[in-house]
């Protein structure tokens, strides 16, 4: 029953997704969808490393059933646990975990890497927070068919022991327990604003010198708010900000 009203919310937020791009895209959007900035994407590049690296092959068969992120951001944020790896020290950090898919594979890549990292995972595991006006298709408590233990159960499986996992609303319940450390790499995946907002203010400071912010959801119709929050972000004097068209925004500390 859980499952079946969780869908209908879904489909029910889904058929609004234009009003969605009216509150990420202003009042262009109240002249007609022709004027908004969306279009689905296909990039003509043909390069495609995944095809041959096995290491991330068989790590992303294990965690494929425990993320809702697409196999080529999955790939992104493989390839940016290996950049930041080589900035001088700092941890990682994921905020909006879910099941633990993205999360322990960024932790089997800095196992892989070398890199010492230990990679904070945070969750509420009850679904999402801080829905508000800008997240016309949330409304709180979406994603919550997930668990602590689901999560940790994935990383025992995969034999991760670099991983910590912080339970309850980031950054106000649980940051105190990470608030003197530093990081190389946030994996920002809460689907809304306000949520999103807060937890960039509190990691920002935090960051090592050209650490990686990367937000999940970034031009998507579904997530609103994201794309608004990097907009606003976007041009600060204190950051670089790269669009990856697969739906990742990069932000690089200077």
């Amino acid at each position: 029953m859980k499952a079946w009203t969780q869908g209908v919310q879904y489909a029910y937020r889904y058929a609004r997704h234009k009003f969605d791009a009216f509150q990420a895209f202003g009042s262009n959007g109240a002249n007609g969808a022709g004027l908004l900035p969306h279009a689905v994407v296909r990039p003509l590049a043909t390069y495609a490393p995944w095809r041959s690296d096995g290491e991330f092959q068989a790590a992303y068969e294990l965690i494929r059933s425990n993320t809702l992120v697409d196999f080529y951001r999955c790939y992104d944020l493989w390839q940016l646990v290996a950049e930041a790896g080589k900035l001088a020290g700092g941890d990682i950090l994921e905020i909006g975990v879910w099941r633990g898919g993205t999360g322990c594979l960024m932790a089997r890549r800095a196992k892989l890497t070398g890199a010492g990292a230990t990679v904070y995972l945070c969750d509420t595991f009850q679904g999402v927070v801080k829905a508000g006006s800008s997240d016309r298709h949330y409304a709180g408590g979406e994603h919550s068919d997930t668990s602590e233990a689901v999560v940790a159960d994935l990383a025992q499986g995969m034999g991760l022991d670099n991983i910590k996992i912080l339970r309850g609303t980031f950054p106000e319940q649980t940051g105190h327990l990470v608030a003197n450390a530093t990081f190389r790499l946030c994996h920002i995946d809460v689907d809304v604003y306000e949520s999103g907002r807060e937890i960039l203010a509190w990691v920002w400071p935090r960051l090592v010198r050209g650490g990686i912010a990367v937000f999940d959801d970034y031009g998507f119709l579904s997530t609103g708010g994201i794309t608004r929050l990097v907009n606003e972000e976007r041009g600060q004097a204190d950051r670089l900000m790269l669009h990856n068209l697969n739906g990742h925004a990069v932000f690089i500390k200077l």
